[in-house]
């Protein structure tokens, strides 16, 4: 019976491990079964998962066509080639005058040509075409290649060093031309294509964002220099200056300048010049014969913690009057010395490219709203434009006239030949006839400062010269381009 019981017992004890056992399986299995469920479940909800992220970070939205701006647009961008003819020395320019005058025929003595490549934008069906100045910069010839292959001949129209455009031309009709846009419009990280012909291919095509505006490099080296620039991180090199800018409606926005590289190459950001500059400057070209510089007669600081205590102002805002110019259109509005100006025409401005900027789109005598802050208070002013000399009047380029008693065809200088040659007046030789000056060796672009000792800077400024000299005898100082002045006395 004892034996019995034990039988009986170690049954029990059996039967509860391997209950136990059952049991511990049984759970495991049905975790696992959950674990299984579970990750089913997660499995299908993670495509859901991963569309938002998809649609979140997306690099670029699937709405923005590049294509169709690339196309509308690379048949107005051009390739340009300069070729600029230089003598060795000015020992022989001296002496290469000197042998046409004893041999009566032009020397041409011991030059070179110098070639220099860059891009450029049709921006009329008629021809006219747009680049930077110092792609055409001191050019003697002017090849423009278009897109599909066809080349033409191109001549300088006029040029403006201050903000580095130049306007050419070729005889055409019936050209692709890109249409102005709006760089005031431009917003910072709105995607823009750079388009130029470098390498006298077809054109490059590359794309990025807007970086920054009214950006200030420092490049230009002139007091009265536009200096305000698009930044892009699209894809620029030194062939594609010139080139365009454009959004990705096609519209031109800018004119590619410059890139920021240590190697000459594209290192991550590059510049362009502002189209409402480049339309300003091209229509002042096209009706005045050189650009319109307007000045609003003040001297500024750019605003600083400090200077925002001085004028009692919570923010740091606008540009600081340092000095209001004497008989200026500022000084006549009623603007001050420590005034802060806040507003150009509804434009703010907060740095010095950005009142540039802003004033560089008007002419000498046009009105603009200028918002200021005096003494914590708001104010506006009507400040009526002024140019250098103090005047409200436009500067319109002379005709061409011949002069019968020299045998030249002249024409009045430029601002950007004044500013290159740094000289304040002068008649440039345009074509050389028979005549004194052509028997002296003289030939075209000879630059004439002085006539018998009396500056000269128009026609009449020249007739009365040559009126002025006391003997048969006119004495004559100028420079070549090369920048080498000379003397000359002929018999008239």
């Amino acid at each position: 019976m004892r034996q019995g019981f034990k039988n009986l017992i170690f049954g029990m004890t059996g039967g509860v491990i391997i209950l136990s056992i059952y049991l511990i399986f049984s759970s495991n299995n049905g975790a696992q079964g959950i674990f299984e469920q579970e990750s089913t479940v997660r499995s299908t909800v993670q495509p859901e998962n991963l569309n938002i992220y998809s649609a979140r970070f997306a690099s670029i939205p699937q709405e923005i066509s590049f294509v169709d701006a690339a196309e509308s647009t690379v048949n107005a961008v051009v390739h340009i080639r300069t070729e600029i003819n230089q003598r060795s020395t000015s020992y022989d320019d001296f002496f290469g005058s000197l042998r046409e005058y004893l041999y009566g025929s032009p020397y041409h003595g011991n030059s070179r040509s110098l070639v220099g490549f860059g891009s450029g934008v049709v921006i009329s069906d008629d021809g006219y075409i747009v680049t930077n100045n110092h792609v055409v910069e001191g050019a003697d010839k002017i090849e423009v290649t278009f897109n599909d292959k066809r080349k033409m001949s191109g001549v300088i129209v006029g040029t403006d060093p201050t903000t580095d455009l130049a306007l050419i031309k070729v005889e055409s009709k019936q050209l692709p031309f890109l249409v102005f846009g709006n760089s005031d419009n431009v917003r910072v990280g709105e995607w823009v294509l750079a388009i130029g012909n470098p390498f006298n291919l077809n054109s490059t095509v590359t794309a990025g964002i807007v970086s920054a505006k009214a950006r200030n490099i420092n490049i230009l080296g002139n007091r009265s220099s536009v200096d305000s620039f698009i930044q892009t991180d699209a894809v620029i090199n030194r062939g594609n200056s010139g080139g365009a800018l454009v959004n990705t409606a096609g519209e031109l926005i800018g004119i590619n300048a410059a890139i920021a590289s240590r190697t000459g190459v594209y290192e991550g950001y590059s510049f362009a010049i502002p189209v409402n500059i480049v339309r300003k400057v091209v229509d002042d070209i096209i009706r005045f014969g050189e650009p319109q510089k307007a000045f609003l007669g003040v001297e500024i600081r750019e605003m600083n913690e400090e200077l925002s205590k001085e004028v009692g102002d919570t923010e740091i805002r606008g540009v600081y009057i340092a000095r209001v110019v004497e008989n200026g259109g500022a000084a006549e509005a009623g603007l001050q010395s420590a005034d802060v100006i806040l507003e150009v025409n509804k434009r703010a401005v907060n740095t010095l490219s950005q009142l540039l900027e802003a004033v560089g789109q008007y002419r000498p005598g046009d009105n603009v709203e200028v918002l200021a802050l005096r003494k914590g208070k708001t104010r506006t002013f009507n400040v009526k434009l002024r140019n250098q000399d103090g005047s409200t009047e436009v500067t319109k380029k002379e005709d061409f006239f011949y002069n019968n008693d020299l045998g030249v065809t002249l024409g009045r200088l430029s601002t950007s030949d004044r500013q290159r040659f740094n000289v304040s007046n002068g008649l440039k030789v345009v074509e050389v006839k028979d005549g004194v000056l052509r028997r002296g060796g003289i030939s075209k672009d000879f630059i004439i400062i002085q006539i018998n000792g009396q500056k000269v800077d128009s026609k009449t400024d020249l007739e009365n010269a040559l009126k002025a000299g006391r003997s048969k005898t006119v004495k004559v100082q100028g420079m070549y381009p090369n920048g080498m002045k000379i003397s000359f006395e002929f018999l008239s």
